[in-house]
């Protein structure tokens, strides 16, 4: 994965403790969370972001999804520390840390927690992990995972447009390798399409050995610069958001 690049800005309101002198039962244990998914770059609200907090104490985790506004909302239980982080594909990168203080016998949280969130959206990734026979397009039996990974992402971002680009190593003619990798990146889009996404947000393109990361004089070198790379186009708004 390349690195994203975070900036969290974290903030909290007075969260007020409520105490009661006498004894009163099912007062709520947990505290409410509230926040917002902001683009660095842009200002702009990020809808469907997956922003999930993991406690400290036993690793359990806490999922919000941010609406067209970048707000969202969860609760946590008090008395922890939560790692946030907000998930990409594959891969998430911890923003910062929640402290939700215990509470006391017959005392709860009456106001939230405020969390606002700033970050740079990634542009391009790498499918790791997806494979095809050698010299053609069929894909192997291996790449599924990775594959539906993807499918899970799409759905869970109906806006986001992609191109998904082939690329190969130095080996064979350049129009041989250019012809390879769109038929790879094709085969792809016809998986993500048969698992319900719709075609009108993926590209297929063939780079051949254009733009390599590494270098080609080198097995190791060549073998990185195989790969199939996953663009975000732009973000329209699709009457279907399942698709």
């Amino acid at each position: 994965m390349k690195p994203y690049c975070f900036l969290f800005l974290f903030s909290l309101l007075f969260i007020s403790v409520k105490s009661q002198t006498t004894q009163v039962i099912n007062l709520p244990k947990d505290a409410k969370i509230e926040g917002t998914v902001i683009n660095m770059t842009t200002s702009q609200p990020q809808n469907n972001e997956l922003v999930i907090f993991r406690s400290q104490k036993n690793n359990n985790e806490y999922q919000a999804i941010s609406d067209s506004t970048g707000k969202f909302s969860t609760r946590l239980p008090n008395g922890d520390k939560y790692d946030i982080f907000i998930l990409g594909f594959k891969d998430s990168t911890s923003v910062n840390v929640l402290d939700i203080p215990a509470l006391g016998p017959n005392s709860y949280y009456k106001n939230p927690f405020m969390v606002n969130l700033e970050f740079d959206p990634p542009k391009t990734f790498v499918l790791d992990n997806v494979e095809f026979d050698f010299g053609k397009a069929k894909l192997r039996a291996g790449s599924y995972s990775t594959l539906d990974d993807l499918v899970d992402y799409l759905k869970r971002k109906p806006s986001e447009r992609i191109e998904i680009g082939g690329y190969t190593d130095n080996v064979g003619s350049n129009e041989k390798n250019i012809q390879l990798s769109l038929e790879r990146a094709k085969s792809i889009v016809t998986y993500l399409i048969a698992k319900g996404i719709s075609n009108d947000r993926l590209e297929a393109k063939g780079y051949g050995v254009e733009d390599p990361i590494e270098d080609n004089s080198t097995e190791e070198g060549r073998q990185k610069n195989r790969r199939t790379e996953v663009k975000i186009l732009d973000q329209n708004s699709p009457t279907n958001p399942q698709q």
